[in-house]
């Protein structure tokens, strides 16, 4: 790669590349359902710029480049919501995305005082099953995206899981 992939707090000045890179990442997604209207295609950029300010965000970066993302934030349960988990087309299969996953879980419990993790993907999306099912996620239950795709829901307990360290 010649470069190494650094992973950091995002800041506002990464809301737009966040939002670009969304946009690219989720398209594969949009064709797996033949549904171009899912939320991270649809949402605003000021939108973004707000969970960057209130949520937990962790950006990817390849040089000033912003490769990958996730967001996170705790929600009354106690549980972490976590979302958006993208990387760079260019750049999956070498363990940015588990690396984004681990320092938002690990921000999430540690500063935010979450009990255990949750997201939802798509039931089509083998390869983000895949990455969820080898770091400790299990499956708990289905919903329905506002989108109106088919959502798996998985869950973990803060600790549970490993990451190889990789990238």
């Amino acid at each position: 790669m010649g470069m190494s992939v650094t992973i950091s707090v995002a800041t506002e000045w990464d809301a737009e590349q966040i939002f670009r890179l969304q946009y690219l990442c989720f398209q594969s997604e949009a064709a797996l359902y033949g549904n171009y209207r899912i939320d991270p295609l649809v949402q605003s950029l000021d939108s973004v710029r707000e969970e960057v300010v209130s949520d937990c965000v962790f950006v990817a970066r390849l040089g000033d480049e912003v490769v990958g993302a996730v967001r996170g934030s705790v929600t009354e349960d106690g549980a972490a919501s976590i979302g958006k988990l993208c990387v760079h087309p260019r750049l999956q299969g070498h363990g940015i995305g588990a690396r984004l996953l681990r320092v938002a879980e690990e921000a999430l419990a540690e500063e935010r005082g979450a009990k255990k993790f949750r997201l939802s993907t798509g039931h089509r999306s083998e390869v983000s099953l895949r990455l969820y099912r080898r770091v400790g996620y299990e499956r708990v239950g289905t919903s329905q995206g506002d989108d109106g795709v088919p959502m798996i829901v998985l869950e973990k307990q803060v600790g549970a899981g490993s990451y190889a360290t990789t990238a």
